[in-house]
């Protein structure tokens, strides 16, 4: 009886104060002041609009002045020659993509096979078998998988998994430096595991409850009930990450340009060197004469087409199966029940793949755990105090100017993604409406422009910078590119926390009298404040551990940036350039060390702010 009568007290009080509310505006507000407060509300909705079409004026640009550097090319040979002819000679300018395209094809099926074969079961294995009590763990262990550099995997591939290959397969003098197909698919298999784990286990949290119970009614095991009924329902999800696996393996460049071997000719064995599309930009194009550039350039022209046609396959499994229907339909008309009869009193099949996901998930975890240890084994024994912080000669080289050459990319890449990034998110989350069209072409440019390569992003900017308007390689350059390539990651984080904020706010923040922009400002983005720090910690985690798009715009210099106009090397482009030279493997080493601490950290403060995230929601 109590509870009712302050429960009542309550709703009067929010009456009266709603009340109060309203004759309070209609003192305070005339006529002038209503239109001045309607026309600012316009005003800033175009702006947030505005801001969320700078994915697509991004890639756009993008796709302008890539083509634009590739016309040369296009003319000199013809465009289906360029694709088909499988001749790549300087001295003859005879430059044919057939073999590159061949390679990437090659090296991408073979690693998303076996890649994404595991990432599934992975993914598997966390949502129906992982023990409670590790289970954060393990996606602490994944995700950290999924963060470590590029040019890590690389080195570790290069110095670890070619020397072991060549002893497993005694190849002894006649292929001794190991390159080619075998190594850089296993590299490239174990890079992919996160990206196809990750999606896959959202899919699968996703399926109903119901289905599984059902499964279980109908007198399944638990093995039958989760790869027969649970795993079939996430498939459209699962072909998403999967999609999504071929495109982070075909857009990758420096672990693969360091393992596949650099040959012009045909991926004829698992031993043969070859290029692919990435590789051979990375291997030519910082002294291509001008012809061969453009040929460079027309191959990332062609890589480009290449992730556009699968974001556009993503785009239409998202639109084109939502929930699966189709599985729905048949569980719903009974034939589901049939086939489960059928096969419950054999769960053979599947108690071998319940073994497999065990399998796998181990060899995941002891994957990180090795290469983690074997890059520390090798790189903590020589820093030291002055390596870290001491001053950089042409014959003394510390990570010194590089700390600080990363910072200044940071602060400045920070500086330009995020406010057109927040903004991009204000809008479709606040003022777009549900089904426009704008917004689903804002939403695939936005996933168009996560999926680009990073190596495109360095293209693009040596064509704008560099050429076009004529810059040096400096830091400046390499910032700008850098917040085009972070500004999906920006988007999505602040637009889901943004989402996450109760409409009742809102509603309450309106009823007192404030406007959609004040109550924004006001009420929403405080209250969003943990996803944008988020969406900081994961921007700064993807520039910490670029080198493709650096090395083309804000170049390699060893020494102490005196400013944004001057060249600087990250911590992941010095990785790069001591493995340019036999007598710095050491320093390699160390500088990966540093730099997989720096990654933990970041990852230790993602994760923390999920934590606080969680418990602030509850």
């Amino acid at each position: 009886m109590k509870l009712d009568i302050k429960s009542k007290c309550l709703a009067a009080a929010t009456r009266i104060k709603r009340a109060l509310a309203r004759d309070n505006l209609k003192k305070t507000f005339s006529k002038e002041n209503l239109k001045r407060s309607l026309s600012g509300e316009n005003t800033a909705k175009t702006v947030f609009s505005i801001l969320a079409t700078v994915s697509i004026i991004t890639v756009f640009g993008i796709i302008y002045f890539i083509f634009i550097a590739a016309t040369p090319i296009f003319s000199h040979m013809g465009f289906f020659n360029f694709l088909f002819e499988s001749e790549w000679n300087p001295i003859t300018e005879v430059y044919g993509l057939l073999p590159k395209i061949v390679g990437s094809l090659v090296l991408t099926a073979l690693s998303v096979a076996i890649g994404g074969f595991m990432g599934v079961f992975t993914a598997a294995w966390i949502t129906f078998y992982c023990p409670n009590k590790i289970r954060g763990i393990f996606i602490q262990l994944v995700n950290l998988l999924a963060g470590i550099p590029s040019i890590i995997y690389g080195l570790f591939g290069y110095k670890f998994v070619m020397p072991l290959l060549i002893e497993m397969f005694a190849l002894g003098d006649t292929s001794s430096i190991g390159n080619g197909l075998m190594a850089s698919t296993v590299i490239l298999s174990i890079m992919i595991i996160p990206t196809v784990t990750a999606v896959t286990r959202n899919s699968l949290d996703s399926v109903p409850m119901h289905y599984y119970e059902g499964a279980l009614a109908l007198g399944c095991t638990k093995n039958q009930s989760v790869f027969r009924v649970l795993i079939p329902a996430a498939k459209s999800g699962i072909i998403s990450a999967l999609l999504l696996g071929l495109g982070r393996a075909v857009g990758e460049t420096m672990a693969v340009q360091m393992l596949v071997g650099g040959s012009d000719g045909f991926p004829w064995g698992f031993f043969t060197p070859f290029s692919t599309l990435t590789s051979v930009i990375v291997r030519d194009l910082g002294y291509a004469p001008p012809l061969q550039r453009a040929a460079l350039m027309g191959s990332g022209f062609v890589l480009l087409i290449i992730i556009l046609l699968i974001n556009i396959c993503l785009a239409s499994i998202k639109n084109g199966e939502p929930g699966n229907k189709f599985f729905t339909r048949r569980f719903r008309e009974g034939r589901a029940a049939e086939r489960l009869t059928s096969f419950r009193r054999t769960g053979g099949v599947q108690d071998a793949l319940w073994i497999t996901s065990w399998v796998v998930a181990v060899f995941v975890a002891a994957f990180l755990v090795f290469i983690v240890t074997f890059v520390f084994w090798r790189g903590l024994p020589y820093l030291s105090f002055d390596f870290l912080f001491g001053k950089s000669s042409n014959s003394h080289i510390t990570l010194g100017p590089a700390f600080v050459s990363t910072l200044m990319l940071i602060g400045l890449a920070l500086a330009i993604a995020l406010p057109f990034g927040i903004g991009a998110a204000i809008y479709l989350n606040e003022y777009s409406k549900r089904g426009s069209k704008f917004v689903k072409v804002v939403r695939l440019f936005i996933d168009t422009l996560s999926g680009i390569p990073s190596i495109v992003f360095g293209m693009f900017g040596m064509v704008l910078f560099m050429r076009t308007l004529h810059w040096r390689y400096c830091l400046a350059a390499g910032s700008i590119t850098l917040a085009a390539m972070i500004l999906p990651t920006v988007i999505r984080s602040v637009e889901q926390s943004l989402s996450e904020v109760p409409d009742s706010m809102r509603e309450a923040s309106y009823a007192l009298g404030a406007g959609k922009l004040r109550t924004i400002f006001i009420i929403v983005l405080p209250q969003a404040l943990s996803g944008i720090v988020t969406a900081i910690i994961l921007s700064i985690g993807r520039i910490v551990s670029e080198s493709a798009v650096l090395i083309y715009t804000a170049g390699e210099s060893i020494f102490m940036p005196t400013g944004y106009k001057s060249s600087g090397a990250s911590l992941a482009v010095m990785i790069y350039s001591f493995m340019c030279s036999a007598r710095y493997w050491n320093e390699a080493y160390a500088t990966a060390s540093a730099l997989l601490i720096v990654v933990a950290f970041l990852n230790l403060a993602v994760w923390l702010t999920e934590r606080f995230i969680y418990k602030k929601s509850k």
